[in-house]
């Protein structure tokens, strides 16, 4: 009897974790980052979309692959990843 109380107590400990898990709840999720004073998701977007037209892909894809890149290519790099940081931690992106 005592045997088959514990089967059963492990039983319903296990489906109410696993219930409590799909309760729409993402304890993981911290939100979306506010942005600073002054920039908006637009703003953000534009001054990607500028870095992208002075090819900033390929000097990511160069220190990807650790070639070596010139200095202003690195800070066109640091900002870019930086605006993307940004934008994706407010969410822009959905």
């Amino acid at each position: 009897m005592a045997r088959a109380t514990l089967t059963w107590l492990a039983m319903l400990g296990a489906s109410s974790l696993l219930l409590a898990g799909c309760d729409g709840n993402n304890f993981g999720d911290p939100g979306a980052t506010p942005l600073a004073f002054g920039e908006t998701c637009g703003s953000i977007q534009q001054e990607l979309n500028r870095l992208l037209g002075r090819g900033v892909q390929s000097s990511v894809e160069r220190q990807n692959a650790g070639k070596p890149i010139s200095p202003a290519a690195r800070a066109d790099v640091d900002r870019y990843n930086a605006l993307l940081n940004q934008y994706l931690g407010a969410r822009c992106h959905v």
